[in-house]
C-alpha cells in the first residue's frame, strides 16, 4: 500500500455525508462526556437523592434557552493573519494530496477569516499559496463582492488578477463591471477599461444605470475609500455630462478631498449663477471647501470656508471675494470668522481661561441687500448689523470673570437710516456666586451672588446724540448684589430675594443740565411662590396624571429718577411666560423700573404617568399693579394700567404625529387681542411635515407662515416604503418642499422657498425658488432659482439649495444622509 501522503484522495458525495455524520456523533459524545464529567465534580453533599423531588428538578431543564453573545461573528475580525485563520472548504467531489494540492469540483466552496470563495471548480497549490477558481466564480471579502469567470489569487496576500468582473463595494453600494481587476493586496487593487456606480443591479440583461463613471483605469484604495479614475467620462442618461483626464471619487460617507456636485441658479440680482465646489479634507479635524462661482451680471466670486476642531477648541472661516463687480464697479468681499474654546494655562491655581470670537465685516453698505443669503453667520437678528466681537473669560471655583470688546459695522441706507447700537471698547465684568451656601452666619441654604460690569461706550454722535438728548459717550460702572433664601418641599416653594443696584457714570461731554457724572442706587425685594398638586384623571379613555400648578409672584422696588441718564443697553422685556415673573421690566442695566405689582399664574398639564411625557400643557397668567410705573425708556409712556392684559397659552401633543401651540395676549378693556399666535405641526413619519403658523398684532403685523416637505407620489396613492430617516422612501419618488411667509395686512407674500426634489435612487435631482423680501428699502424683493443633479455617492457637502432648504423648512430632512455605517453581514455569503 502506498503512503497516504503521495497518493491522491477521493471522497464521493456519500462518503462526505458519512464523515458529516461520524463528526456530529463525535462532537455529541465529547458534549456528553463534559456534561458527565461536570455532575461528576459536583460536591457529594450538594447532590439530591435519587428519586427525590430536586433529583427530577435537577434532571429537567432548567427553563428556556437564553441567547449568548458569541465573538465567533463578530463585526470586526480578530486581528491576525489570513494564514493563521483555518481554511474551509466545501464541495461536491474532494481530491488532492496533503500539503501540495487540493481540487473541489461542483459547487466548490472556500472560507478563511472575512474571505468566502464559491466557483464551479477551485483548485489550490499549498506550497506557492496560490488559488484557481473557474466558472461562476464569485469572493466576498469582509462585504465587498466580486463575480465573474476566472480569478487566479494567493490567498495569504489577496494579490492576483479577476477576468472580466462585476463587482459591488458594501460601504456606498458602488458596482459596476471591468474587462480586468488586479489585486495588490485585500485594500488596493486596479481595475481596466471598467464602469462604476452607484445605481442598484436589477436585470442583468437589460440593465442600464441611470448615470456611470467610465474610465481607462480605476485604482481603488479602500484604506481610504478612494477611487482614482484615469481617462473618466461621467455620462448621465447615456449623455456624457463631465469628463475628467484624472479623478478621484468616494467609495463611502468618509470625507474626501474632490469635486462636489455643481449649483445652477437663476436671480433677478446676479443674473445665472453657477457654482462649483472644491472641498479639502486637509486631517481628521480640519477641512476647507473653495466655491467659486461666475455670476452673468456681476464676475467671478471667489467663496472659501475652512473648518477647525481641537479637543479644547473649534472654529469656522468663511469668506467671500467678488474683484471688479460690473453692477457696482468695485470690488465687493465678505468674511466672518467664529471661534470658541479654551485656553490651558497648565497651572491649576490659576483656573481656566475661555477665548471666543465672532467676527464678521463687509466691503460696502450694499452688501446686504445685492447678497441676500450672505456667507457670514453668527450675526444679530438684522442683516444690517454686523458685530466684531472678542471675549476673553476666566473662572476658577466660585469666581469668574470676562473681558471683552465688541464693535458693530452698521451698513446704513439712505431711505431707511438705523440708529446703531453702542460699541463696547471694553467691557469687563467679574461675578462671585454661591448656591446653598452659608451667610454671614444665618445657615446653609442660601443662593447669593455678586457681579460687576465696566463698560466704556462709544459710537457716531451724529447718530446716538440728537441734540437735546442725554446720550453721550462715556463710562459705565454698575454692581449688583442679590440675596435669596429658597424652601422647596414635595408640594410647593417659597423663594424670597433681596437685590442692590448700584451704578455710577462718566461722560465725554456734559449732559443738557451740565453734570459730567450720575449715580443711582436701586433696592428690590420679591417674593416667589408656587404650589403643586397631581390627581388621576381619564381622558378620551387614556389614563393621565393631572396636575394643578398656581403660582404667585410679587416684587417691589421703589422709584429712583432716571430720566437724565442715558440709555445705552436697556430694551423693554417682550411681555411673554419667559418674562412675566421677572423683577425688571427692562434688559439692560441702564433702567432699574419701579415697581409694586402682583404676578398670578395658573397651569394645569397632563402626564403620561408611565413616561411623563407631556400630553397637554394650559397656562394663564395676569399682572396687578398697585402703583403706576414712573421709571420708562426715552420716549416711551409710562404704564398705568391697574391690571395688565392676559396671558394665555396652550401646548397640546396627544398623539406624537400632531403638535399645537398657542399664545395669547389679550386686552380685557378693549375686549381684543393685542397679540396672538397659533402653530399645529403633522408630522407622520419621515419626509412628512406640514407646519402652519399665524402670527399677529394689532394694527401692527399679521403674518401667516406655511412649510412643509411631502411626496407628491403619495397623490395617486404611491406611498412608498419606510427605508428610515436618512434614506428616502424608495426610488421613482417626487417630494415637494417649500416655507411661505404671507403678509394679510399688507396683502403680499415676504418670504418664500418653494421645491420640488426627485429621488431615482442613485440620483437625485432638485430644483428651488427662492424669494426674499428686503424690507425697508427701495430694492424690493430678490429672486433666484437654484438647480441641481445631485449622483449619489459623489457627495453634495455644501450644496445651497440644501442650504436654503435646511435653513428654510422646519424639519426638513435630507434624501440622503448615511448616519450608520453597513455591517459587512449586510452581504454576508
Amino acid at each position: 500500500m502506498r503512503r497516504a501522503s503521495s497518493s491522491p484522495f477521493i471522497l464521493s458525495p456519500v462518503a462526505l455525508a458519512v464523515c458529516r455524520l461520524a463528526l456530529l456523533a463525535m462532537l455529541g459524545l465529547a458534549c456528553a462526556g463534559i456534561g458527565r464529567a461536570q455532575a461528576q465534580a459536583a460536591p457529594a453533599d450538594t447532590a439530591p437523592l435519587p428519586g427525590s423531588p430536586a433529583s427530577a428538578a435537577a434532571a429537567a431543564p432548567a427553563g428556556p434557552a437564553q441567547l449568548k453573545g458569541s465573538a465567533l461573528l463578530a463585526e470586526q475580525p480578530p486581528a491576525l493573519q489570513d494564514s493563521q485563520l483555518p481554511t474551509f472548504v466545501f464541495g461536491d467531489r474532494l481530491s488532492g494530496r496533503p500539503d501540495l494540492e487540493t481540487v473541489i469540483d461542483g459547487n466548490a466552496e472556500l472560507r478563511r477569516g472575512t474571505t468566502s470563495l464559491r466557483a464551479d471548480r477551485i483548485e489550490y497549490y499549498q506550497p506557492d499559496d496560490l488559488m484557481k477558481s473557474r466558472g461562476h466564480v464569485r469572493i466576498n471579502r469582509a462585504g465587498n463582492r466580486f463575480e465573474g469567470p476566472e480569478l487566479e489569487l494567493r490567498l495569504d496576500r489577496f494579490e492576483g488578477f479577476f477576468i472580466a468582473p462585476r463587482y459591488r463595494f458594501l460601504s456606498n453600494g458602488g458596482n459596476g463591471q471591468a474587462e480586468r481587476v488586479d489585486f495588490v493586496d485585500d485594500k488596493h487593487f486596479t481595475a481596466r477599461r471598467v464602469r462604476y456606480t452607484t445605481c442598484e443591479r436589477d436585470d442583468e440583461a437589460s440593465w442600464n444605470p441611470a448615470w456611470d463613471l467610465r474610465a481607462s483605469r480605476i485604482d481603488f484604495d479602500l484604506d481610504n475609500d478612494v477611487g482614482v479614475a484615469t481617462g473618466a467620462v461621467v455620462r448621465f442618461k447615456k449623455v456624457p455630462i463631465l469628463a475628467f483626464p484624472v479623478v478621484s471619487f468616494p467609495l463611502s460617507d468618509k470625507r474626501k478631498s474632490g469635486l462636489l456636485p455643481p449649483t445652477f441658479g437663476l436671480g433677478s440680482v446676479n443674473g445665472a449663477e453657477y457654482r462649483q465646489p472644491y472641498y479639502f479634507d486637509i486631517a481628521p479635524n480640519r477641512d476647507a471647501t473653495f466655491s467659486p462661482a461666475i455670476l452673468s451680471k456681476r464676475g467671478i466670486d471667489l467663496a472659501g470656508e475652512f473648518r477647525y476642531l481641537e479637543p479644547t477648541y473649534k472654529g469656522e472661516l468663511r469668506a467671500n471675494l467678488l474683484a471688479a463687480d460690473k453692477l457696482r464697479n468695485r470690488d465687493r468681499w465678505s468674511y466672518s470668522l467664529q471661534h470658541s474654546g479654551a485656553i490651558d494655562s497648565g497651572i491649576p491655581a490659576v483656573g481656566g481661561f475661555g477665548l471666543a470670537l465672532n467676527l464678521n465685516r463687509v466691503s460696502d453698505n450694499d452688501y446686504w441687500r445685492d447678497f441676500p443669503l450672505p456667507v457670514v453667520s453668527g450675526l444679530s437678528s438684522s442683516p444690517r448689523l454686523l458685530p466684531q466681537d472678542a471675549t476673553l473669560s476666566w473662572g476658577k471655583g466660585f469666581f469668574s470673570s470676562t473681558l471683552r470688546t465688541l464693535k458693530w459695522q452698521t451698513l446704513q441706507d439712505a431711505t431707511s437710516p438705523i440708529v446703531p447700537p453702542y460699541d463696547r471698547l471694553p467691557q469687563l465684568t467679574a461675578a462671585y456666586t454661591r448656591v446653598d451656601a452659608p451667610l454671614a452666619g444665618l445657615g446653609n441654604g442660601f443662593d447669593w451672588s455678586l457681579d460687576s460690569d465696566f463698560t466704556r461706550f462709544s459710537a457716531d454722535s451724529a447718530l446716538t446724540n440728537p441734540p437735546g438728548s442725554n446720550q453721550r459717550n462715556g463710562n459705565r460702572a454698575f454692581g449688583r448684589a442679590q440675596v435669596s433664601r429658597p424652601w422647596l418641599w414635595p408640594a410647593g416653594y417659597i423663594t424670597p430675594k433681596v437685590q442692590l443696584h448700584a451704578t455710577s457714570y462718566q461722560f465725554e461731554s456734559p449732559l443738557p443740565n451740565g453734570a459730567n457724572s450720575a449715580s443711582r442706587v436701586v433696592p428690590t425685594f420679591s417674593l416667589d411662590s408656587g404650589l403643586q398638586f397631581e390627581r388621576d384623571a381619564s381622558l378620551f379613555g387614556r389614563n393621565l396624571t393631572q396636575t394643578l400648578e398656581p403660582r404667585a409672584f410679587y416684587v417691589r422696588t421703589p422709584f429712583r429718577d432716571q430720566s437724565q441718564l442715558p440709555n445705552y443697553d436697556s430694551g423693554a422685556n417682550d411681555f411673554n411666560f419667559a418674562t412675566v415673573f421677572t423683577e425688571n421690566a427692562f434688559v439692560g442695566n441702564d433702567r432699574i423700573s419701579d415697581a409694586n405689582l402682583l404676578t398670578l399664574g395658573l397651569t394645569s398639564r397632563l402626564l403620561d404617568p408611565a413616561t411623563g411625557a407631556e400630553a397637554v400643557r394650559l397656562g394663564v397668567a395676569q399682572r396687578l399693579r398697585y402703583e403706576d410705573q414712573k421709571v420708562t425708556l426715552p420716549g416711551a409712556l409710562p404704564a398705568t394700567d391697574r391690571v395688565s392684559d392676559l396671558l394665555v397659552g396652550a401646548s397640546v401633543n396627544w398623539v406624537p404625529q400632531w403638535t399645537f401651540d398657542s399664545t395669547v395676549q389679550y386686552n380685557p378693556k378693549i375686549r381684543l387681542s393685542e397679540r396672538a399666535s397659533y402653530g399645529v405641526r403633522y408630522n407622520p413619519g419621515n419626509y412628512r411635515t406640514i407646519s402652519a403658523a399665524i402670527r399677529r398684532q394689532r394694527n401692527v403685523s399679521e403674518q401667516v407662515d406655511i412649510g412643509w416637505q411631502w411626496p407628491i407620489n403619495d397623490l395617486w396613492g404611491d406611498k412608498g416604503r419606510e427605508l428610515g430617516a436618512g434614506q428616502g422612501q424608495g426610488g421613482g419618488r417626487y417630494y415637494s418642499v417649500g416655507r411661505l411667509n404671507y403678509s394679510t395686512l399688507e396683502k403680499k407674500l415676504v418670504d418664500a422657498v418653494i421645491g420640488v426634489e426627485y429621488d431615482g435612487c442613485c440620483w437625485i435631482g432638485r430644483v428651488v425658488l427662492q424669494r426674499t423680501q428686503n424690507s425697508g428699502t427701495s430694492v424690493g424683493a430678490a429672486t433666484r432659482i437654484l438647480f441641481q443633479l445631485e449622483l449619489v455617492g459623489f457627495s453634495r457637502v455644501g450644496a445651497s439649495p440644501l442650504e436654503t432648504l435646511k435653513s428654510n423648512v422646519p424639519r426638513y430632512q435630507y434624501l440622503r444622509d448615511n448616519i450608520i455605517s453597513p455591517s459587512r453581514f449586510t452581504t454576508y455569503d
